[in-house]
């Protein structure tokens, strides 16, 4: 097998979707507190490798139960590429976004290696638990904070943007899994979506992201003080993300489940980051 061979389905282990937009996230925030290029490129680079480790580490944790259900667009299942290929490569990528992370700052080191260890968890056994969403919890809670920490002058981001974080990690979880619950009950994984059941599920995991929304909107005006009212913009992505919650609440108590759920988050998540990147340095806590 050629390199680029090789590298090309490593790239498809590697749930190349989540992977690029969370690397996307953390590249728009980091312009939007105004880190210095180098530390935007080294931002983008450290968690596209831990992003990478992750998916990674999941195909290959995963690979007897993705044969045992046929899943033919997972490399490892159809025999295009050895397990152990991408179980070195997991290992590699968690490496590189760890040295790099600590490259920036001790504080994104720790936070980002934190944040690498809960994607591991979830994929090493968390997933089959009623503890299947505090991975997303920590992990999309903690990568504001990745990012405000590779500043000059680190510092944690603020109570709401970790919130929002956090919060966003419920929708990513709960609709990425919805498409796989019949497999993975023949394969006993039972994770919390599964024991909710599909329609709670995803009704729980659109409200979450109105619920993210509404502390976008009004985090920086509590903290603030409410010596201003949320702005223009805030309350537009507001209404996008609410509408975009109601058709998916809808499309969930009417249709089985599908890719497009987990899509409609995604478009959600960016214009949510988009919201983060108006706020600008607002995201960066207070005591900074």
């Amino acid at each position: 097998m050629s390199v680029l061979g090789r590298a090309r389905l490593l790239a498809l282990s590697s749930h190349p979707g989540p992977t690029v937009a969370v690397t996307t996230l953390s590249i728009i925030l980091g312009v939007a507190i105004g880190l210095d290029a180098w530390r935007v490129v080294l931002v983008g680079l450290a968690i596209l490798a831990g992003q990478l480790s992750i998916g990674l580490s999941n195909d290959w944790i995963d690979a007897r139960r993705d044969t045992a259900v046929g899943r033919t667009d997972k490399p490892i299942a159809s025999g295009a590429i050895p397990a152990s290929t991408v179980r070195n490569a997991a290992f590699v990528t968690a490496a590189l976004a760890v040295v790099l992370s600590f490259a920036l700052s001790v504080g994104t080191g720790i936070a980002h290696t934190i944040l690498i260890a809960s994607g591991w968890a979830y994929n090493a056994g968390l997933k089959r638990t009623a503890f299947s969403l505090v991975p997303f919890l920590v992990s999309f809670g903690l990568l504001p904070s990745v990012v405000t920490l590779a500043s000059a002058e680190p510092s944690a981001a603020a109570w709401w943007a970790t919130a929002t974080g956090a919060v966003l990690g419920i929708p990513i979880h709960f609709t990425n899994v919805l498409p796989d619950l019949e497999d993975d009950a023949r394969t006993g994984v039972s994770g919390l979506p599964h024991r909710l059941g599909r329609r709670a599920t995803g009704t729980i995991a659109f409200v979450a992201l109105v619920v993210g929304a509404a502390f976008v909107m009004l985090g920086p005006v509590i903290d603030a003080g409410f010596a201003t009212g949320p702005s223009v913009l805030a309350v537009a992505g507001f209404v996008v993300v609410s509408t975009i919650a109601v058709i998916g609440i809808v499309l969930v108590l009417t249709r089985p489940p599908s890719r497009l759920l987990f899509q409609l988050i995604i478009v959600s998540a960016l214009v949510l980051v988009a919201q983060l990147a108006l706020s600008g340095g607002t995201i960066l806590a207070a005591a900074s």
